[in-house]
């Protein structure tokens, strides 16, 4: 070794230019005897796979989390000592090793922030551990034989992905979990399921050969997880998310195995750079989805300004997801009627007031807010609030009958900044026919021929999302400027009457508009869960049939939207990760993310 340290600073600034920036991985430290420490195995693999290993100190401090999980592009949670089987709501049994209580509320606030996050995540032993215990599963507390189901009971895992109550005594082979070989030595096997991650960063193995030096395991996975891999004595030893987020638990320590554990830090690094990548774009993009209903649980004492978990969209979620700016529409059923008391008001109140109630509902919501909200109309506006660090909210209404079969009322919402109506909802209404309706006026009425023209002259956009195909044509033969389907997906795909078919798509492009695909799961897929990979699917067949600058995404959140991999606002970020994974340009994504919907908006 040369002691040079001007020449080791001349190598490293003749790279500069074309050095790669390297995703960071936090990585959870040890606390031992007043001392924080990480073993060298587990940030030399890090540095191996590519990665920027930088350490995280057990720190409960709320400031210090949220700056730290600003910072990373992933986490590593890595071994130790036992939890404290308090925090999983169980008394401690006789059997319980030691447990490390400077570590367990760090790390089980870093593992539920980082989760609602989206940052990839990878669990290793004590790291597994923390993930049951912060998302829902439970753990064993000692393995030992006495402490485990009969032989035979133990593989037979509960639909929640848990093993067998403990109890009864142990007939069969157990495996000795707790290893006194070298941390080096592989020591049993485990069993690997076909179709998981596991398998797949591993290249379809059935079964790996690992270190295991533990006493404490993962009894139930809870349901955002699923087993991956088990020890042939039915110990749980990999879980992976069931919810399309990059996160992966192994009981074993791949950190002491060399090239033999190092795909699972290289797959965590991978998964970090990417996202990293959605979160540059997300810096640089307009993120605006333009459709949400929450509106609708205002008046149900919900708390936008926190992470409330009656409602999918909130100042935090908006921000776990890295969006912008979301189009909140006053929606009013067709029959205005069966609204009930509470959400009136005054069951005298009209289907006008109510819109303004819910318009001053939000009004005053943004106004508490006012440091981190704020109202737009433009797109000016929307891009000032970025730049200023605060999130956006535009107003919209659904369903014209807001407008009471007078079209004076049209300049009433315009002043109070709406910047969409959709004409119809799930029924026919005085404007238009709807998707869902009886053909009362075989498309749009006489009334709403005024209707579309008015707003025209204001520049309220015109919505045919819920339209009846004649409705969709007729309005797009009076409209003298583009329309909006604010939430439509792809009839082809999926056969439902508020889908667009093929024909309707190539019309709607033709005159400069745009259709956004919706998160509703029954427009998305006929039968089964709906995931992200069918929204991608309707958004890649859109593009086909109207190309890439007439899409767009209308989540219908809190109007039943939300999917498996796309659950809530916090998730969005994902959809930007998937644009990535199939090669779209940050271009392309800036215009899916609303660029299309805005040029509209300007030519409005």
């Amino acid at each position: 070794m040369k002691y040079d340290l001007q020449s080791e600073l001349d190598s490293i600034y003749s790279l500069f230019p074309e050095g790669k920036c390297r995703p960071v991985i936090g990585i959870t430290a040890n606390f031992n005897d007043g001392d924080t420490t990480l073993n060298k195995p587990y940030y030399a693999q890090v540095v191996a796979a590519g990665g920027v290993p930088m350490l995280i100190p057990p720190v409960a401090d709320r400031d210090v989390l949220i700056s730290t999980l600003d910072r990373i592009d992933g986490l590593l949670l890595s071994g130790g000592a036992d939890i404290n089987p308090l925090w999983a709501g169980e008394e401690p049994s006789p059997n319980l090793h030691h447990i490390n209580a400077e570590r367990d509320l760090p790390e089980l606030l870093l593992t539920q922030l980082a989760y609602n996050r989206q940052i990839p995540i990878l669990g290793i032993c004590r790291g597994i551990q923390t993930l049951a215990v912060a998302l829902g599963g439970k753990v064993i507390q000692d393995i030992a034989p006495s402490n485990l189901p009969p032989e035979g009971e133990a593989t037979k895992f509960a639909p929640d992905g848990s093993l067998p109550p403990q109890g009864g005594s142990r007939r069969g082979a157990f495996l000795k979990h707790s290893q006194d070989a070298a941390r080096s030595e592989k020591t049993h096997s485990v069993n690997v399921e076909k179709d998981s991650l596991l398998s797949y960063i591993y290249n379809k193995v059935e079964k790996l050969y690992v270190n295991s030096f533990h006493h404490q395991a993962v009894r139930s996975t809870g349901d955002r997880f699923r087993v991956t891999a088990t020890a042939p004595d039915g110990i749980i030893e990999a879980m992976e998310s069931t919810e399309y987020k990059s996160i992966l638990g192994v009981q074993w320590h791949p950190e002491c195995l060399g090239e033999d554990g190092l795909p699972l830090f290289q797959w965590l690094v991978n998964e970090a750079d990417e996202f990293r990548a959605a979160k540059k774009i997300h810096q640089r993009v307009l993120t605006l989805d333009t459709h949400c209903d929450t509106p609708m649980f205002f008046p149900k004492g919900i708390h936008f300004e926190q992470r409330d978990p009656k409602i999918l969209v909130d100042l935090h979620k908006m921000t776990d997801g890295q969006q912008d700016a979301t189009i909140m529409a006053a929606y009013l059923p067709q029959d205005f009627s069966k609204i009930r008391g509470e959400e009136r008001g005054e069951f005298s109140i009209t289907p006008k007031g109510y819109a303004d109630s819910i318009f001053d509902q939000i009004e005053s919501i943004v106004a508490s807010q006012a440091d981190y909200l704020a109202l737009a109309r433009t797109p000016d506006d929307l891009y000032r609030n970025k730049r200023e660090g605060r999130k956006s909210i535009m107003l919209a209404i659904e369903n014209g009958l807001a407008l009471e079969d007078d079209i004076r009322n049209l300049q009433h919402f315009a002043d109070r900044g709406i910047v969409y109506m959709t004409l119809c909802h799930n029924g026919d209404n005085d404007i238009c026919d709807s998707a869902r309706g009886s053909n009362t006026h075989n498309g749009v009425s006489n009334f709403g021929e005024q209707v579309i023209r008015e707003m025209n002259r204001l520049g309220i956009l015109v919505d045919l999302s819920h339209a009846a195909e004649k409705s969709f044509y007729d309005a797009l033969d009076i409209s003298t400027k583009p329309i909006v389907c604010s939430h439509s997906s792809s009839r082809a795909l999926c056969d439902h009457p508020r889908n667009l078919t093929d024909d309707q798509m190539r019309a709607l492009a033709a005159k400069g508009g745009v259709a956004h695909t919706t998160l509703y799961p029954g427009f998305l897929r006929k039968d089964g869960e709906a995931c992200i990979l069918d929204a991608i699917a309707h958004l890649e067949h859109a593009i086909d049939i109207m190309g890439i600058d007439h899409v767009g995404l209308g989540t219908d959140f809190d109007g039943d939207g939300g999917i498996r991999g796309l659950a809530d606002a916090s998730e969005l970020v994902n959809f930007t990760r998937a644009l990535l994974r199939r090669r779209y340009s940050e271009t392309d994504i800036e215009k899916i993310w609303g660029g299309n919907w805005l040029r509209v908006m300007h030519n409005a």
